[in-house]
């Protein structure tokens, strides 16, 4: 957040103990590196994951589309469990629910490795996805809870770079040991990272007992679990079935129907699993839109090059891989710099910038044909990764810095259930228009690049990367506007 605008009462207060705050988490820096071996192992698992698939595929005689499962289910229970251990963690301990979420993941992990086929498999990754949506749900929220306002933006910045770390390993970890090894190896590797980040945290990790009375809100918890079942459902099943299958569109619909009546309930309940009012800060609820936008737009482009680096440009999974690089060794070194300036200069500015250079790039790569260079590649993933580094730290600052020191829980997780959804829409809409495009201009249903027909890829390719630049455009937009109001503001008051 700006330090000049956009102050709440909370970040005064804040800021007024930030001394205090110091001396109070002498090992606050330790505790940084326990919290920031979530996103670190998420992404190792997630892109190690996908490096495996095929090889899992052969190994346990399935289809493609049950494989795809492998992904899907983790991706649906982080969703829908989020938000509840988010709440947990406010009436309960964050620290608590982070701890026990480490061995829940590490024990999904291990029995990932045992599985000796699809079903349990699945079954244990949805185990493992319970965990990670309990340190998903916390992990922010203790970051904001334990760094003092000034040092805020720097220890998320860290973060966001453990995360970019996890993305460049994962593939090449994963080679190496379905190389070398079975893949029932890339879940073992989750497990001693997992249990010395627990012993470590257990010891340095603040656990504060709330005194509330306030209960969780069970009616509430329930319908929202069902609401994402069948959004992320529908969504996820779209990519195959399309967006006008019968089935898909009944799922969105009951979807949309229990995400109205969890906030009608959520409204009208005296103590709410998601604070409603939250939303009311428009700092808040401008930055979670702008959050969505850029994880979705992120990843409709990490869905969409694989394909055309090797149906178009015909390189091999050795040189995509190296391409595939670029944006996250760039985000690697920017996020951690761009939390720490967000600490001196503000926050709204950086995001700005971030979202501005987002959308350059996009409507740059929208040029992109069946000749473009690998220097030309090499030099757009670069400055996105830099885009994205200098928007997702400063982003995060303004989320957890515009709410309560009691309702970081639930502002993490929202934030957290908020990229995921970002993450399924991004998939999602990037291949309906891909494939939308590409059957208009063929004549007939396409779900694949057509053998001497490039043409007919970029093309589609091409309406994927002018609406995903319209849409971060948009995001650029409001962002300003808000900026612009709340200047105002401050200087009427």
């Amino acid at each position: 957040m700006n330090n000049k605008t956009n102050i709440t009462n909370n970040d005064i207060k804040e800021k007024a103990n930030i001394q205090n705050n110091s001396k109070s988490y002498k090992n606050k820096w330790i505790m940084l590196g326990v919290l920031v071996t979530q996103p670190f192992m998420a992404c190792i698992d997630g892109s190690i994951i996908n490096v495996a698939l095929p090889t899992i595929r052969e190994n346990l005689g399935i289809t493609m589309s049950s494989a795809e499962w492998i992904v899907s289910s983790y991706l649906i229970v982080i969703s829908a469990a989020i938000l509840i251990f988010g709440r947990l963690g406010d009436l309960k301990s964050k620290s608590k629910v982070f701890l026990k979420g480490i061995l829940v993941f590490v024990l999904g992990s291990l029995f990932c490795s045992l599985s000796p086929n699809i079903e349990l498999l699945v079954i244990s990754r949805i185990i493992q996805a319970i965990g990670a949506a309990m340190i998903m749900a916390t992990n922010q929220g203790l970051i904001a809870d334990i760094f003092p306002l000034n040092e805020r933006g720097k220890a998320l910045g860290i973060s966001g770079s453990f995360v970019a770390l996890g993305s460049i390993l994962g593939p090449a970890l994963g080679g190496a040991i379905i190389s070398y090894l079975s893949w029932h190896f890339i879940f073992l590797i989750n497990i001693p990272i997992g249990l010395i980040a627990y012993f470590i945290g257990m010891k340095t990790l603040p656990v504060k007992e709330s005194n509330s009375d306030e209960t969780m809100d069970k009616i509430g918890a329930t319908v929202f679990v069902l609401s994402i079942l069948f959004l992320f459902t529908s969504i996820l099943l779209s990519q195959n079935l399309g967006f006008k299958n019968i089935f898909i569109i009944s799922g969105l619909v009951m979807g949309i129907i229990f995400l109205i009546i969890f906030l009608i309930i959520e409204s009208k309940v005296d103590k709410p699993m998601l604070d409603l009012s939250l939303f009311k800060v428009s700092s808040f609820s401008i930055n979670l839109v702008c959050a969505f936008i850029s994880f979705a737009t992120i990843n409709a482009i990490n869905i969409i090059l694989p394909f055309y680096f090797t149906d178009i440009l015909k390189y091999t999974p050795a040189g995509i891989s190296v391409l595939m690089l670029f944006n996250p060794i760039v985000l690697l070194f920017v996020a951690p710099l761009s939390g720490a300036l967000s600490d001196k200069i503000g926050s709204k500015k950086l995001t700005l910038l971030g979202l501005f250079g987002t959308t350059s790039i996009i409507f740059g790569m929208s040029f992109l044909n069946e000749y473009s260079t690998k220097l030309h590649i090499i030099l757009l993933l670069s400055l996105l990764g830099l885009s994205s580094g200098i928007f997702n730290s400063p982003n995060t600052n303004i989320v957890m810095s515009s709410v309560p020191k009691d309702k970081l829980g639930i502002a993490g997780s929202t934030n957290a259930l908020i990229r995921n959804l970002g993450l399924a829409f991004g998939v999602s809409l990037s291949t309906s228009i891909l494939y939308s495009r590409m059957s208009r201009l063929a004549g007939y249903r396409v779900l694949e690049a057509i053998p001497g027909k490039d043409y007919i890829f970029v093309y589609g390719m091409k309406g994927v990367y002018i609406t995903l630049s319209i849409v971060c455009l948009c995001a650029f937009l409001l962002s300003l506007i808000d900026k612009l109001k709340t200047s105002k503001n401050n200087k009427s008051v």
